[in-house]
Order: C-alpha cells, then structure tokens, then sequence
C-alpha cells in the first residue's frame, strides 16, 4: 500500500489488511494448519509435509514469523517451529470482531 494513501484508512483497517496478507498464501496456510494439527516444535518436517522446496518453505516461514504468528527456537543446527498462541488469539479476536460487523450491517441491507 502506498505511504501516501494509508491516511484514507482507519488504524484498524489497516491492522486488518496486514493480518490478511500474511495469510494471503497457500502454502502459509498449510504451514499453519500444520503446526496447529502437530501442537508441538515442528523442526524440518515441513518439506516433505508441505511438498515444496527447502528455500520457499524458509520464505513462507520468514514471513509468518514477521507477522508473529510463529515463533521459532534454535535447536542445534535447526530452527524448530510453533504457533504463537498470544497473536493466534490476536487474530483470531480482529477477524471475529470484524466479521461480526458484516453480519450486522447485512441485516440492514437492501
């Protein structure tokens, strides 16, 4: 989004388009069901899970972690993965809460 236009938005609605956007693929979709289905540190399984190359499953990583939504730790030579449970919630609370406000303004529509 361009610096210049943000001022058009509401804080909130920008929250909202960032939280999508780090969800707005995919695979870091499946990474996060993933994690959410294994409920532990996940250390390079996710590969032969996810079925894509090292390198971009390391990029959809990256980005997930930017967003907060996984954290990493480093054991030994590998980075092991799990959710985030603060910013999960986080989530999950701005999207209801947003979704709950289409619900309420479809009852007044035309």
């Amino acid at each position: 989004m361009g610096a210049s236009k943000t001022e058009l938005f509401s804080k909130k609605h920008i929250e909202l388009a960032e939280m999508a956007k780090a969800i707005a693929h995919p695979a870091r979709i499946a990474i996060l069901a993933y994690l959410v289905e294994k409920n532990t540190c996940i250390c390079g399984d996710l590969v032969g899970e996810i079925g894509l190359a090292q390198p971009t499953i390391s990029q959809h990583l990256k980005e997930l972690k930017n967003a907060g939504l996984i954290k990493g730790t480093i054991d030994g030579t590998s980075v092991c993965y799990c959710i985030n449970a603060k910013v999960w919630k986080q989530y999950r609370k701005t999207f209801k809460d947003f979704f709950a406000e289409v619900d309420q303004a479809e009852k007044n529509c035309c």
